[in-house]
């Protein structure tokens, strides 16, 4: 109120002091003057009302100095703590969260070409005929791989590829002499000496993919080149329905040319693995038929175990092609041929073996695959110097069951002249005794057949049946039968 009071006199002294020369025309009244008093005086009233609101204006400034002060102090620290402002607390937490993603997506970059594969494979089977008991076997094994990205050079591009196998058992014995094995998915080859269960890391090779003539989306060839320990198997004598004892055939005449498998001359280690290089060229200019020129050398005998020797006796090369028959359908045909330095002959003694091979599969229609097998011993003397095989695979899509498949194999496996002139006194053992004993015939016949029936995804049942006639060309054998029954699990 004091202001007022000065404010109302200050007015009236000015009135009252104005010189009469500076009169307005028109003298204001008494209503006139008190009404202006009035309205200096609300203006007073107002400008006090609003110097607490400033005042008040400058502590909220101090204080929010305080606070930046504070969140400055906080954010130089790298951990949280429970005094600190809590907008400071949840920047760090987004910022820590922001920070994850960011090294979870390079995580995701780095493993994003990582390819995973497993599968587990149980066989029982029933060996019956040929004069014998009844042999009653059951194995199991499992794969898991591991497709890694191993680098980049320019448009030139490395892949590790690694194999661990587990399982037990050898699976029922092979017919006696007869040329192949009843059940390729036993864990380990026929002869190894070892059943108790196991783990190993079976492949683990390095593959270079070189493009030729172009970058990598525009070149029309490329080169690869493959190193380490793998399956020969893998890369070479491929077919698309007979070539996997977990999904098609089972009797390994079947997976493989027997004279390279069963024969020996492969001369892998008691897994079926060796350690090896490879080189290959393969030509896309045309997507409908490629074709692929590649060559390969292998250990053998120890030397497929990693034990002395550094020689690589074993030495490969094959041409294949993909065409297009009976009405655009894919086909792919191979022809091969190899040397083994350290094969055995059918008396145990080493000798250098030569062969040569083809391998074909063709679809003749859209659910009817065929393949056909031949391989002939050109050097050597070992017990089958020709076999030939020839069979197929119908889809079930022909009766509703597309996931389904109906094979039928048949293998005639022919005995060298050398074998069947010495088979009646051959006495490797040196033990007194014919080790055969008998005078063998040209011929051991197999037929085998196969439904594999999808029960649910990734999850197949393959009743299988198989018939051995002259096995390892005795005449006077009985036929042998298996019945078998494989579960295959997929992931």
């Amino acid at each position: 109120m004091k202001a007022r009071s000065i404010v109302t006199a200050a007015a009236i002294g000015m009135i009252a002091a104005a010189p009469a020369w500076a009169a307005p025309p028109k003298e204001p009244g008494n209503a006139e003057l008190l009404a202006e008093i009035k309205r200096l005086a609300a203006r007073v009233e107002e400008l006090e009302r609003k110097k607490p609101v400033a005042a008040d204006t400058e502590q909220r400034i101090e204080k929010l100095e305080q606070h930046n002060a504070a969140m400055e102090k906080a954010m130089d620290e790298p951990t949280i703590s429970e005094t600190e402002p809590q907008i400071a607390a949840r920047l760090k937490a987004a910022e820590s969260e922001v920070l994850s993603y960011k090294k979870g997506s390079k995580i995701i970059d780095v493993l994003g070409g990582i390819k995973v594969g497993a599968g587990m494979t149980m066989v029982g089977q029933n060996l019956a005929g040929q004069q014998l008991d009844k042999e009653s076997q059951l194995n199991w094994r499992g794969d898991v791989t591991l497709t890694i990205p191993g680098g980049t050079i320019g448009d030139n591009k490395g892949t590790i590829y690694t194999h661990m196998r587990m399982g037990q058992g050898r699976g029922v014995g092979t017919v006696n002499n007869s040329y192949a094995s009843l059940n390729a998915t036993a864990f380990q080859r026929p002869g190894a000496d070892n059943s108790d269960a196991a783990i190993d890391l079976v492949q683990a090779w390095y593959q270079f993919d070189m493009p030729l003539g172009g970058d990598a989306k525009t070149a029309k060839s490329h080169l690869e080149i493959t190193a380490g320990k793998m399956d020969p198997f893998g890369f070479f004598d491929q077919n698309a329905v007979a070539n996997d004892e977990t999904r098609f055939f089972m009797n390994s005449a079947l997976v493989h040319n027997p004279l390279l498998d069963a024969g020996g001359d492969i001369g892998v280690d008691g897994l079926g693995f060796s350690p090896g290089l490879r080189m290959a060229y393969v030509n896309e200019a045309d997507k409908s038929q490629v074709w692929r020129l590649q060559a390969g050398i292998f250990e053998t005998g120890d030397g497929a175990a990693f034990q002395n020797s550094t020689d690589f006796p074993f030495r490969i090369v094959q041409a294949e092609t993909t065409q297009r028959f009976f009405g655009g359908l894919d086909g792919n045909y191979r022809v091969y041929g190899w040397m083994n330095d350290r094969a055995a002959n059918f008396d145990n003694r080493r000798a250098k073996h030569a062969g040569v091979g083809l391998s074909f599969d063709q679809k003749v229609d859209d659910y009817i695959t065929v393949f056909g097998r031949y391989g002939y011993e050109v050097k050597g003397d070992p017990r089958f110097d020709q076999s030939a095989s020839l069979g197929g695979e119908i889809n079930g899509s022909y009766w509703g069951r597309g996931a389904d498949g109906l094979g039928l194999g048949l293998v005639a496996s022919h005995l060298s002249k050398a074998f069947r002139d010495q088979s009646a006194t051959l006495d490797n053992d040196s033990d007194g005794s014919p080790d055969f004993g008998y005078k063998a015939v040209a011929f051991e016949q197999l037929a085998e057949v196969y439904y594999r029936y999808r029960v649910m995804p990734r999850f197949e049942l393959t009743p299988d049946f198989q018939v051995i006639r002259h096995a390892g060309g005795d005449p006077s054998s009985a036929v042998a039968y298996a019945v078998g029954l494989r579960g295959q699990l997929t992931y």
